[in-house]
């Protein structure tokens, strides 16, 4: 199957890549012999952050062999971009290049947050710790204490834009994957497509959540805490060397909470260890297993609720209380385990050559029991009866990936090169079963009916779906001069979808493959003063699994972007500053069908134009902030409903939070801060004609750290506003998160 990019309309048969990968390596078939003649395995330099994290040897990649940026950028240490970042400004990342690269020469927007903000801010998920970067609107839904949902430059990202340590998690249908956010050192949010590395994910970018490792010295941690809904927690960090040689690491993370949510009845109770090792047998190679088991009890908080009872008051002037578990508080369960296990292994040969291989095993286990709403009122002239039905579901999700990559730092004699190449697989199966039964009493709002009878689901899918893809890459950034840098990369991709339903007799097959190239450029220049501007383009090729209720495959997403901007950091500072206009179109977009909400939709093509800005600042060591503006016009341009926005997309944003401690005097160790959050009007029906009003929200936090204690009292929503998150239809609206507040108590050794 070949794909069509929607703007050019053309057949593309070509793969740049190949072109990238012999004009590369016929420089470094010339390069190597005089680089490798005396070459010997780089000594290991010091962490930057030294106790924290194990020494990787992937931070001595360098954008050439003058060096990264020149000597002015970088000193005999330098920041892991797989591990902790002082303060709240990270300068390196693997993420948007898949080499070790500073921030300031990375031609495409990226935010890192790393464990210091993650621990001031205290979110509870995913989707709530990256509300304060640009372009990203997280909680679509409101709170879910089952899946991370959110969007990036308005297109729906978590479904197939979550990456954990640079490897995909699918997440499909209801057989997905949620990560603890104490397992985490950093979370980076990458704009704009990425596909020509990863293989998958749709042109809003991805967000990829970086696990913690084991450090090099000794590290012991434990946290308590509760606060709002009953809830209460224990969390404790362990590791550090394992024998006197310095060869064997260890990490040993875990969590335990439990207790209620907003809404009445459903409990948010999780377990989440996490044992990682690293063996270092010299200073070139180093292998880490990365592992977790998890378990979750819950239910469904964002409830399926009706415009009028939510964002407007229903026939009788009532509003649906934001407690109220509509769904049913006896039998609204969610039960999931999920497991990873997997491994990072590097070795730097020389100063030329570096390979790494990057691997993983997951599997997710779901139950899903509700009695769900979505379709109105069943006396549309009062409207105090809810209709519900009564949906089940199990689903088993495994995933396999794969990366394999090798790094090449040279000179052909006139320009500096790194140049990668790779190959990663990934194998995606579900075992995907659904149910129904309508037989289902009404939820009464005047007279609330928590308990009510219903029968056994009549299943209307029993699916196994199996998922393949294969996917070749390279990349060369060149140092066309030392302060202008060029980025090509090219990637070929070929999957395989295949959809075994087995409710039919005989069961019945469908497959579809999908073959596609895509390609990214890019230009970035690096003042010596601190300023980048750069400018990029960038395609876009995602496969769909599965199919739709009516057991007809997804067409792949296909897109593109060009993205203009500027970054600012001046030397010597922790102040970085960007601004980026982009015009980024998708087409074949996943929308969920007003009419059954079991269903999903294709779009034509959808086009979002637009401006970001953010600024993220450890103006002294006491003093930490991060603000963003983020405004797109988002609209389809072809297929139903020209001209208008998708519903539940809000389309500005912005959002400044800080944290402030008194370093001295009789206050010393008192700290105090707080954010706050704008997110701008959405539409709640497809056809534009209803909207969901705009909210300012406030986050506060207040905390005093002595010797190795530290207390702190967090607060989100401090003011308790009372908001609907968005609406995907007239039926299908979503309560935002009430006030949340958090006491934490902290002691680390």
């Amino acid at each position: 199957m070949r794909v069509i990019h929607p703007r050019s309309g053309a057949l593309r048969t070509r793969f740049v890549g190949a072109l990238l990968a012999g004009a590369s390596l016929a420089v470094l078939a010339q390069a190597v012999p005089a680089l490798a003649q005396d070459a010997t395995p780089p000594r290991p330099r010091a962490n930057s952050l030294g106790s924290q994290t194990a020494q990787s040897s992937v931070q001595l990649e360098e954008l050439s062999v003058t060096g990264e940026g020149g000597a002015n950028r970088t000193g005999p240490v330098r920041e892991d971009p797989r591990g902790p970042i002082t303060g709240f400004v990270a300068k390196r990342s693997l993420t948007a290049t898949k080499t070790d690269t500073p921030l300031i020469e990375t031609p495409q927007s990226i935010t890192v947050i790393g464990r210091q903000q993650l621990d001031a801010q205290k979110p509870q998920s995913v989707s709530e710790a990256i509300q304060y970067a640009p372009g990203v609107f997280g909680s679509p839904f409101g709170p879910d204490t089952r899946q991370d949902f959110f969007l990036i430059r308005g297109f729906t990202t978590n479904d197939t834009g979550l990456y954990k340590d640079g490897l995909q998690l699918l997440n499909f249908g209801f057989g997905g994957f949620q990560l603890e956010t104490f397992g985490l050192e950093r979370i980076e949010v990458l704009r704009g497509p990425a596909a020509v590395l990863f293989g998958a994910g749709n042109p809003g970018g991805v967000v990829n959540l970086v696990s913690k490792r084991p450090p090099l010295d000794p590290l012991h941690y434990i946290e308590a805490g509760g606060g709002s809904f009953g809830q209460k927690y224990f969390a404790f960090d362990l590791g550090g060397p394992a024998d006197a040689e310095g060869h064997w690491f260890y990490r040993l993370t875990a969590i335990g909470r439990n207790g209620g949510t907003q809404v009445d009845g459903v409990e948010d109770n999780r377990g989440y260890i996490a044992p990682s090792f690293t063996y270092k047998p010299d200073g070139a190679t180093t292998f880490t297993i990365l592992s977790s088991f998890q378990h979750d009890e819950t239910g469904r908080i964002n409830a399926f609720l009706p415009y009028y009872g939510t964002v407007r008051p229903q026939a009788e002037g009532l509003r649906i209380p934001r407690s109220y578990n509509t769904q049913d508080n006896i039998q609204d369960r969610y039960r999931r385990t999920q497991a990873f296990i997997g491994y990072e292994f590097e070795h730097v040969f020389d100063d030329v050559w570096t390979v790494r291989q990057n691997a993983r095993y997951a599997i997710s286990q779901s139950y899903d029991n509700s009695l769900s709403g979505g379709i109105g009122y069943l006396d549309p002239t009062t409207q105090t009866q809810l209709s519900r039905y009564r949906f089940q579901a199990a689903s088993t999700a495994r995933q396999l990936n794969v990366d394999t990559q090798a790094v090449a730092r040279f000179s052909d004699g006139l320009f500096g090169h790194t140049f990668l190449m790779g190959v990663d697989y990934k194998y995606f199966t579900l075992n995907d079963n659904q149910g129904t039964f309508f037989g289902v009493d009404p939820f009464n709002l005047a007279a609330p009916n928590f308990v009510s009878p219903a029968g056994p689901v009549t299943p209307y899918l029993v699916n196994f779906d199996q998922f393949q893809q294969t996917g070749i890459y390279v990349q060369d950034q060149i140092k066309l001069t030392p302060e202008l840098t060029l980025i090509a990369s090219g990637r070929g991709d070929f999957t395989t979808n295949e959809v075994n339903n087995k409710l039919a007799s005989p069961i019945s097959r469908t497959t579809q493959n999908a073959n596609a190239a895509t390609e990214r450029f890019a230009l970035i220049y690096n003042f010596d003063f601190g300023l980048a501007p750069y400018v990029s383009y960038a395609t876009s090729f995602n496969p769909q699994v599965g199919t739709n209720a009516f057991s007809q495959p997804f067409k792949p997403t296909t897109g593109e972007q060009y993205e203009a901007g500027v970054k600012y950091q001046p030397p010597g500072t922790d102040i970085f500053v960007t601004a980026a206009f982009f015009d980024l179109a998708l087409n074949n977009s996943l929308t969920t069908d007003p009419s059954n909400v079991n269903n999903s939709l294709q779009l034509g093509l959808t086009r979002s134009r637009g401006f970001e800005g953010s600024l993220t600042a450890s103006i002294t060591p006491e003093l930490n902030v991060v603000a963003s503006v983020t405004t797109y016009d988002l609209k389809i341009e072809q297929g139903d409903n020209v001209g208008r926005t998708p519903a539940g997309v809000p389309q500005t944003f912005a959002s400044v939070f800080g944290d402030y401690t008194i370093p001295t005097g009789e206050f010393a160790g008192f700290g105090f801060g707080g954010g706050v959050r704008y997110v701008g009007s959405s539409f709640a029906t497809t056809d534009n004609t209803l909207k969901v009003p705009e909210r300012v929200l406030f986050d506060t936090l207040v905390h005093y750290t002595s010797g190795n204690w530290r207390f702190a009292i967090n607060a989100a929503n401090i003011f308790d506003k009372r908001f609907v998150s968005s609406c995907t239809s007239i039926n299908a609206c979503f309560y935002g998160e009430a006030r949340r507040v958090t006491a934490s108590l902290s002691y680390k050794w």
